[in-house]
């Protein structure tokens, strides 16, 4: 193998979507080369820290170019590790960049590229189910578990509406979050090794109570997380990082609220918004961070579809840009509209950085896995949500 490169092999062994999850795990920075016998030249993903930042397939560039090459079903890859200098083009998360390109890639919306076999349903037509999402996280740092649990199939690890202040990390299997409706439990995603289970707020605060049902999906072996030294690490991080950290946890209670509102038609979207008036538009470059003193905030995301609404901030919560997080909100995926009341105050992004850089690798991979997990309902929330536009369409 060449200096400097990392892993090498076969896109027969390891899609791309995979590979992308494998890299960002391991936070990883270089390039990923993509090799067919059926393209003249390679297809380059630039990295940084985990994170696709650009990349290149003949003329295309950036986020279109990624995209196309879930279509090199047939191929050789190679990863190089060193500092790349390019400018970062692609805003979104990784998890979000998985989804979409093996979602456009089953839709029919990439093209193909080499030999490609077609999974049939038992009428013989192409299969169309969408799978749930599953959630990889990177390896565990045993120096935070405590305890070891078994669980099997269908065992309940948190159930929702329920008290509970342990947090878990996945060492073996699989669980699914599911969300309770009228008419039965609503499966939302899964989690898988290395994915954590339980949310912060469980060991952070007290009398927290859980949003969600997650039950084990065969067997699984969980690592009990030492609660202690998670809050101690918490308790000494400056008041902005704790802020974020605390509001993170938020966020994602409220969008897997939203998954559910999607998925029973309540898109109130005049009453979100009315009355109040954009401060962050979607897109457009905002690398300010702010913080809640007074009034709300609202997070909305356009689709090509729709308008939807995700969430409702609240003091001390925050929005704007995190230079070390990239979780399908705004600025660059969701718009802010604010309460006429609103009071904000500018808080240090680069100062909180400096402060999220000299955390444990367990408590960033927790906060990481947060960030992926809100990107991954918020689009699962915009799903349902184009699912429902389709179908009145089609309504006579």
């Amino acid at each position: 193998m060449d200096k400097g490169v990392a892993f090498a092999g076969n896109l027969a062994f390891l899609n791309l979507g995979e590979l992308v999850q494998i890299v960002g795990n391991n936070a990883s920075t270089g390039v990923l080369r993509i090799m067919s016998k059926y393209a003249q030249e390679p297809g380059l993903i630039f990295i940084d820290n985990g994170d696709p930042f650009d990349a290149s397939n003949g003329s295309l560039k950036g986020l279109e170019a990624l995209f196309s090459l879930f279509g090199w079903t047939e191929g050789e890859f190679l990863f190089t590790e060193g500092q790349v200098n390019k400018k970062n083009v692609i805003n979104k998360n990784r998890m979000e960049i998985i989804l979409d390109g093996l979602r456009l890639l089953d839709d029919g919306k990439i093209k193909k590229l080499g030999p490609v076999s077609y999974q049939k349903d038992k009428k013989g037509g192409a299969t169309t189910e969408k799978a749930i999402p599953v959630i990889k996280g990177p390896f565990v740092d045993y120096m935070y578990v405590v305890d070891e649990e078994e669980y099997f199939d269908g065992d309940e690890i948190v159930i929702e509406g329920k008290y509970g202040n342990w947090m878990w990390v996945i060492l073996e299997g699989v669980v699914e979050v599911s969300k309770e409706t009228p008419q039965g439990p609503l499966s939302i995603l899964r989690f898988s090794d290395g994915a954590y289970v339980g949310g912060l707020a469980a060991v952070l605060t007290e009398n927290s109570v859980r949003n969600a049902t997650i039950k084990a999906v065969g067997r699984v072996q969980l690592g009990m997380l030492d609660s202690q030294r998670l809050a101690s690490e918490y308790a000494a991080m400056s008041a902005e990082l704790r802020g974020v950290v605390i509001s993170l946890d938020n966020r994602m209670m409220q969008i897997t609220d939203s998954v559910l509102d999607m998925y029973l038609k309540n898109n109130k979207l005049e009453e979100f918004i009315k009355g109040k008036k954009p401060v962050i538009e979607q897109g457009r470059n905002e690398d300010r961070l702010f913080s809640i003193t007074h009034g709300q905030a609202y997070i909305v995301r356009k689709t090509d579809n729709n308008t939807i609404p995700l969430l409702c901030l609240n003091p001390g919560d925050f929005f704007g840009h995190i230079p070390f997080l990239k979780m399908g909100h705004e600025p660059h995926s969701a718009s802010v509209f604010a309460s006429k009341d609103l009071k904000i105050a500018a808080l240090n992004a680069q100062n909180i950085h400096k402060g999220y850089d000299g955390l444990s690798s367990a408590f960033k991979n927790i906060i990481e896995h947060q960030a992926t997990s809100i990107s991954v309902i918020t689009m699962i929330a915009c799903d349902y949500q184009k699912k429902i536009k389709q179908k009145n369409t089609k309504k006579p």
